[in-house]
């Protein structure tokens, strides 16, 4: 038996979110606070959802009264964590393509006070789309029209939160929406209105949402529930979203924040976003290629080598933490959430492979990796020996085809010159880096110690090495 309302009540409340895409992380984070406040009776609000893509249709959500079951597995404190949840959440799924008027008559309904978006990162870009026709293509041109409907029904401004993976989403979604309606000669009230009445908020989300479970692994959770779910996801313990607003009024509006800890609104998310991409991104950035070459395939494989985990938390601990510490990030905030990312890491449930961080390597380099050591440079004045380690992994790995833009320079690089010599002139490319890197007094040397070291010796030699000469707190 499919799931269904014949399962779980589905609760009498009204429509107070339109939501912009069905992906998976959509519902694993967001749909998940909206439903867990609605079953505090906080919010008591659900969600319309826009279907944008022709990719997929909506019958799975039809058959299952748009419930789906949400599998939360992992790591928390130490403790295995595995919980089943019900969410219940959506009221409706329209499909852009067919049911835009449906869309748009929501602008006309008052309760309706909160846009949610996930539309990738292309997503947010202007494009010279046409509003007015049924529906219009981009994303930016279906919120501006609605947004023109809920104004022609003289209704109040949205609190409007767009989650696409990219610094400052809420203020480059709220340009691109003003441009739009700019290049659209709309009237002079209307614009005030968007852009003095309309909350754009950035925020930042944080949760692995892998998707669907196996095959193999839905049918044993099927069994054990009872029932069959086409549309049931797996997550993670780890949640948070982070809104950015300093408004009593915003805040009131989003009052499903108050059923979760990993709800969190302030004025300033830079150091959300500054402790993710450092401690979780940076690490993984530092230590894919390491990882690699000492033949772990995936995370938690790594994880469970005493060794591996030992360097990994050092770097964390005693590396990247005293360099982003300021007085924006205390130490004891970044040690705790360097904790979290740990348990993450450690997660048995879901199978991050090493290789598929390495994409793009260089790149990834460049904006997680280089800000640390200069940061730590000038908060500690000494060689950072395990970021030496990671930079020296990557020079090594980039000798493999890896998917990366700067692959051709690298083959060409170790096909003509000693690692000696590859890491002075690597370290002095500024197109790469922005810098020469060899002006980080001692660095380049370290980096041609350790890449010696991984040629010599090999990589699970080396980690096994440095993990004995480490202390982790």
């Amino acid at each position: 038996m499919q799931l269904s309302k014949n399962h779980v009540a589905l609760p009498e409340l009204p429509e107070k979110v339109l939501q912009f895409g069905t992906g998976v992380l959509l519902r694993g984070l967001p749909d998940y606070f909206i439903d867990k406040a609605n079953k505090a009776g906080i919010f008591n609000g659900r969600i319309v959802v826009v279907k944008s893509t022709g990719k997929g249709g909506t019958d799975a959500f039809a058959a299952q009264d748009n419930l789906y079951t949400q599998c939360i597995q992992g790591i928390q404190a130490g403790q295995r964590i595995s919980e089943y949840i019900v969410n219940s959440a959506i009221s409706r799924v329209l499909p852009a393509a067919t049911q835009w008027a449906a869309i748009l008559a929501c602008a006309e309904n008052p309760g309706i006070e909160i846009i949610i978006s996930n539309t990738t990162e292309v997503g947010i870009t202007l494009t010279d789309d046409d509003i007015h026709a049924a529906p219009p293509a981009s994303f930016p041109g279906k919120l501006l029209a609605f947004l023109l409907r809920r104004y022609q029904s003289k209704g109040k401004g949205m609190v409007i939160i767009p989650t696409e993976l990219i610094p400052d989403n809420g203020t480059k979604l709220k340009n691109i929406v003003l441009e739009l309606a700019k290049r659209h000669m709309l009237e002079e009230p209307f614009m005030h209105w968007l852009e003095t009445e309309n909350h754009f908020c950035n925020s930042l989300v944080d949760r692995i949402v892998p998707g669907a479970l196996p095959a193999e692994e839905r049918a044993a959770i099927e069994k054990e529930l009872g029932y069959e779910d086409q549309l049931m996801i797996m997550s993670e313990v780890y949640r948070l979203w982070a809104i950015e607003t300093d408004s009593e009024k915003v805040g009131n509006v989003l009052s499903f924040a108050k059923a979760d800890e990993g709800v969190v609104l302030a004025p300033d998310i830079n150091v959300f976003r500054e402790l993710k991409l450092r401690l979780l991104n940076g690490t993984h950035t530092l230590t894919c290629g390491l990882a690699h070459l000492a033949g772990f395939e995936t995370v938690r494989e790594s994880m469970e080598d005493p060794a591996f985990e030992a360097v990994i938390s050092a770097l964390m601990q005693h590396e990247i933490t005293p360099a982003i510490t300021d007085i924006n990030i205390r130490e004891d905030v970044a040690l705790r959430f360097a904790v979290s990312v740990l348990d993450r890491f450690r997660n048995p449930y879901i199978r991050h492979r090493w290789l598929s961080i390495t994409m793009q390597y260089t790149s990834k380099m460049k904006m997680r990796v280089i800000p640390v050591l200069r940061k730590y440079y000038q908060q500690v004045h000494e060689v950072p020996a395990l970021l030496a380690m990671g930079f020296a992994a990557y020079l090594l790995t980039m000798k493999q085809d890896i998917q990366d833009d700067h692959g051709a320079y690298f083959k060409q690089k170790w096909q003509q010159l000693s690692p000696e010599l590859l890491v002075q002139e690597v370290l002095k490319n500024q197109e790469l880096w922005g810098e020469d890197l060899t002006k980080y007094k001692g660095f380049a040397q370290a980096v041609t110690v350790m890449l010696n070291n991984l040629i010599n010796d090999g990589a699970a030699a080396l980690i096994k090495r440095v993990s004995a000469e480490t202390s982790v707190i």
